[in-house]
């Protein structure tokens, strides 16, 4: 089975999926041998990475990081295509091009295009449930494997209500998403989506912002967290440098750093490349 096929499978049942933030093979890796079957591909997090905010993203770079995962890992990796980079015809490009990287899926958005930086701020500006729509027609027209699966993300909790985000959601699934994504902000709302939609539930949430079971009782398919990698990350290195800036020792000790350091080239696969530079180099 594919990582397409396994996510499609996945989707289809009752349990739910939890995807991690990987912008490299490395931490796919990471992922992959911690147990997790999919992983997410943050246009936010890949900005962040960049400095710079995904508004200002191409859709070569998120092809590029994409493809560096799915060659290095057997995930099956799910990929913020953020507004589709345009209108509908961009849209289609952009499914073209993630869909050749080996994704497995891909999340569009019911936000302006081109997409705004402010939204980083909170302040989004959405489409018309028409326009969208026709975006969402044209991904799934674009596609070439069914199992490659299209999820459309609405804004509308936040910026109109949660019975707009119901009725888009509800439009999005006719159109032929396979997932809808939206983020409720009343408690009470978390329980209301699954009974009012009926399409596989997405949403952007910390992997610890409840348990799984509660997840699955609720009936939410599909929990993507694209923060806590980063800022984890982005925390110990802050610290690590800035305590050597003001104590001049990082307080990590080089035997551990080392231990830690020795166990990459393992863990990034490198192992089956050692042996065939061994079996076609000659010994000195």
């Amino acid at each position: 089975m594919t990582p397409r096929s396994k996510l499609a499978s996945l989707v289809a049942g009752k349990e739910t999926i939890f995807s991690p933030l990987a912008l490299d093979a490395l931490t796919g890796r990471i992922a992959e041998r911690a147990g997790f079957q999919s992983c997410y591909v943050s246009g936010g997090a890949l900005g962040y990475a960049h400095a710079l905010s995904e508004a200002l993203l191409t859709v070569s770079e998120l092809a590029d990081t994409t493809r560096h995962i799915t060659q290095r890992t057997s995930l099956a990796v799910i990929v913020d295509g953020g507004v589709g980079f345009g209108d509908a015809v961009h849209t289609a490009r952009t499914v073209w091009e993630i869909e050749a990287t080996g994704a497995a899926a891909i999340e569009i958005e019911d936000q302006v295009a081109p997409k705004r930086v402010s939204h980083h701020r909170g302040i989004e500006h959405l489409i018309t449930i028409e326009e969208m729509v026709s975006k969402i027609e044209v991904a799934c027209a674009a596609r070439t494997d069914p199992d490659f699966l299209i999820i459309a993300r609405t804004g509308a909790c936040r910026n109109e209500s949660f019975d707009a985000a119901v009725e888009r959601c509800t439009a999005y699934a006719l159109a032929g998403a396979d997932l809808v994504m939206l983020m409720p902000v009343e408690e009470e709302d978390w329980v209301r989506a699954p009974v009012e939609i009926k399409t596989p539930l997405a949403a952007i949430q910390p992997l610890s912002s409840r348990p799984p079971e509660e997840w699955e009782n609720l009936g939410w398919r599909l929990i993507i967290d694209p923060f806590t990698a980063q800022v984890l990350a982005v925390d110990a290195i802050q610290d690590a440098y800035n305590r050597f800036k003001k104590d001049r020792h990082s307080h990590s000790e080089f035997p551990d750093l080392m231990s830690s350091y020795k166990k990459l080239p393992e863990l990034a696969g490198l192992i089956p490349l050692y042996e065939i530079e061994d079996n076609t180099t000659e010994k000195e």
